[in-house]
C-alpha cells in the first residue's frame, strides 16, 4: 500500500533560503513591500509571507520572462500563447517544459504539494477558444460561421 508523502510545512524565510541555496534568484519585487520575484532559467514568479506566516502566497502566477515582464499562459485551443503586455508569443515545447520544471523545482523547495491535473503538463491562466468567441451575443449580433456563410 503507497503512503501519502505529508508537505513539509516551511516559513516564508525558510522557503526563501531553500531557493537561494537551490540557485534561484531571488530579489524584492521595487516599490512593493514584503513581495519577493524568484526566478531561475528564465521563468519567475512573484510572491509574498502567506497569511499564517507559513510558506509563500503567490502574487504572480509563474511565466517565463519576456523582456523582464512574467507572460502569463494563454490556450487557445488550437494552440497555446505567452502574453505580456508588449504581445503574444507562441508556447513553444521547450518554454513549456522550462516552466514546468521551474514550478515542480519551486513547489519541492517550498514544501508544497502537488495536485494532480498540474502534475500531468502546465496549467493556462486564461482558456479562450475561437469557436466560442461571440457566443454570448444575441443570435442577431453574433459573426455567422464558415458553414453559414452565402
Amino acid at each position: 500500500m503507497a503512503t501519502l508523502k505529508k508537505p513539509r510545512i516551511r516559513t516564508f524565510d525558510q522557503v526563501l533560503s531553500e531557493v537561494r541555496r537551490l540557485h534561484f534568484d531571488v530579489q524584492q519585487v521595487p516599490g512593493v513591500a514584503n513581495q519577493q520575484r524568484i526566478s531561475k532559467n528564465g521563468c519567475a514568479i512573484v510572491v509574498e509571507a502567506a497569511d499564517n506566516s507559513a510558506g509563500l502566497r503567490m502574487i504572480v502566477r509563474p511565466g517565463p520572462l519576456y523582456g523582464g515582464e512574467i507572460a502569463h499562459l494563454v490556450d487557445r485551443g488550437f494552440q497555446k500563447f505567452f502574453r505580456t503586455s508588449k504581445g503574444e508569443f507562441p508556447a513553444t515545447a521547450d518554454k513549456l517544459q522550462a516552466l514546468h520544471a521551474f514550478v515542480e523545482e519551486l513547489k519541492e523547495a517550498a514544501g508544497s504539494i502537488t495536485l494532480y491535473n498540474e502534475a500531468l503538463g502546465t496549467v493556462s491562466d486564461a482558456y479562450l477558444y475561437d469557436r466560442v468567441k461571440g457566443r454570448d451575443l444575441p443570435l442577431d449580433d453574433r459573426p455567422l460561421r464558415p458553414w453559414e456563410r452565402p
